[in-house]
Order: structure tokens, then C-alpha cells, then sequence
């Protein structure tokens, strides 16, 4: 390709993508046509978006994938996209207000509380979604599992009152904020991506001190997500070490001294030879 192909490929694909157009290969398009297939299409698009999709795709044909794998038996599938995502999500990015209804753990049901929405989260371990929420009522940050969410009506709401609510969080979230400072042991400064990596959804900040040649980690998050830092810790074991945060340092030393006392010799036996020494 000469360099005259070259601008005028760049020239046509910076226009396609300022009018808001993006090319796809028949490939991915009969991909697409046989993912509309999934029972869960329904909930993740629109009636009328689901209509555009399959009167573009109409020509496309749908990819065979009954012979292309064999499922072994499984557990229960549980799906990634839930129903109340798509209603949630636009109430939060309109910044308005809804009446809530929803379960706690004694089965308890709470009706009609009126509530900002303001995040969306999704937990990797407990493979559940999470309405992060502030109760207008009693001014405090909520959690709530959208499996027990009963019902979500829309409340009136203005945007002045929806700009006091997001200061109001913003405060409530810098309270909660935990800052903790994590040195980079030296001779693993070559995996400084992958021990970043795991830091990855938390703020923080990265210094380097050329003399020493150490990387000091900043890392600000929330008190409910302790035990998931601590277990980042855990993962990287010896590449990091805590050199402020009280309560990280405290459980991480916990954590040591459990898992030294399941090696301790028993009682009135003595260590192997050169097991105390080093095999000198």
C-alpha cells in the first residue's frame, strides 16, 4: 500500500467515525445475528432496537454452532445481564430519583423508599450485580443486590436537588476513603505492571525514587473494600510490602503468624538436620 492509500483509507475512516459509523466484517455480523438469539437479548435491548437489529441483520445468515461445541453437564447458568440494568442505568445517567422496593437477608421487604441511584457495580466473586444508592430519606449510602429489588418507579426530581445529592455522596465517599502506602520490593521491580494490574480498580498514585530504585504505591479506597485489598496482598505475597496503613499491616502480619503456626514442629520432636541451619 503507497502512502497516498494510506491518507486516504485514514481520511475515510476518521469520517466514518466522526459520523458516528464503525465498519464490521460479515463475520461479525452473522456473530451478532446468532446472539440475538440468546434468551437475554430481550432484556439488553429495546423492543425497537431489537427490531432495527434484526431487520439490518435480516440478509446475514446466523452462524451453526450446534455441531461447533459439546456442553457437558453444568450447574445452573447464571446470567451476567440482568433485567433491571437497562432502567437503572438511564435513571442514573439522567441523574433523577426512583421509589424503591427491596428485600434485605431476613426477608424483610422495605416499599416505596425514595432513592438516588448513582453506580452500578458487579462482583467478580459473588457474580451479582449492585445498586449503589443514597437514601434521600435518611441520608445515607446504600447497597442493594439487584436480585432483590421488587420494583423501581420513577420520582420527580429537579436538577438542583440532584447536583446538592452528588456533593452530599462526595462527602459521604471521602469519610469512608482509606489511604495506605505499599513499597515495590526492589528485586521485582520488573513485574511493577502485573502488581499494578492488580491494583487496577483502585485510585492511586505511583512514585519512583531513582536513588533507592524503589516504586512506592499511593492507594486510596473505600473501608468496605479492605478484605478485597488484603487479598490482592496476599496474591502478590512477597513482591509488596505495607509501609502505612495500620489495619492492613495488622491483618497481613495476622495472616503470617496463622500460616507459620501449621508448620511448627509438635511437641518433643526435633527438626530434621539441616532443616534449622540452612543444610550446613
Amino acid at each position: 500500500m503507497n502512502l497516498f492509500e494510506k491518507i486516504f483509507n485514514y481520511d475515510m475512516v476518521t469520517k466514518l467515525e466522526n459520523a458516528g459509523t464503525f465498519m464490521v466484517t460479515s463475520v461479525e455480523r452473522s456473530w451478532l445475528k446468532t446472539m440475538l438469539n440468546h434468551p437475554a437479548a430481550l432484556h439488553a435491548f429495546t423492543p425497537a432496537a431489537m427490531e432495527k437489529l434484526q431487520r439490518v441483520l435480516d440478509a446475514e445468515p446466523a452462524l451453526d454452532l450446534s455441531e461447533a461445541f459439546m456442553e457437558k453437564a453444568r450447574s445452573k447458568e447464571k446470567q451476567v445481564f440482568h433485567p433491571q440494568l437497562r432502567i437503572l442505568r438511564r435513571v442514573i445517567t439522567r441523574q433523577g430519583a426512583i421509589r424503591l422496593t427491596y428485600r434485605v437477608k431476613d426477608e424483610r421487604i422495605f416499599v416505596n423508599e425514595m432513592a438516588f441511584p448513582y453506580k452500578l457495580e458487579y462482583s467478580q466473586v459473588k457474580k451479582d450485580w449492585y445498586l449503589l444508592w443514597y437514601h434521600l430519606r435518611h441520608r445515607a449510602i446504600m447497597s442493594t443486590k439487584l436480585d432483590n429489588i421488587e420494583a423501581v418507579h420513577d420520582l420527580p426530581f429537579s436538577a438542583e436537588r440532584a447536583a446538592q445529592v452528588q456533593i452530599q455522596i462526595e462527602k459521604l465517599l471521602h469519610k469512608r476513603h482509606i489511604q495506605a502506602t505499599i513499597t515495590v520490593v526492589k528485586i521485582y521491580n520488573r513485574e511493577l505492571s502485573r502488581i499494578l494490574y492488580a491494583f487496577s480498580c483502585f485510585e492511586k498514585q505511583v512514585d519512583y525514587d531513582e536513588k533507592e530504585g524503589t516504586y512506592t504505591i499511593q492507594l486510596i479506597y473505600l473501608n468496605n473494600e479492605a478484605e478485597y485489598v488484603l487479598s490482592k496482598l496476599r496474591f502478590l505475597g512477597k513482591r509488596v510490602r505495607v509501609v502505612r496503613g495500620e489495619y492492613l499491616q495488622k491483618r497481613m502480619l495476622e495472616s503470617a503468624q496463622k500460616a507459620l503456626a501449621r508448620y511448627e514442629a509438635p511437641v518433643g520432636v526435633e527438626p530434621a538436620e539441616g532443616a534449622a541451619g540452612g543444610g550446613l
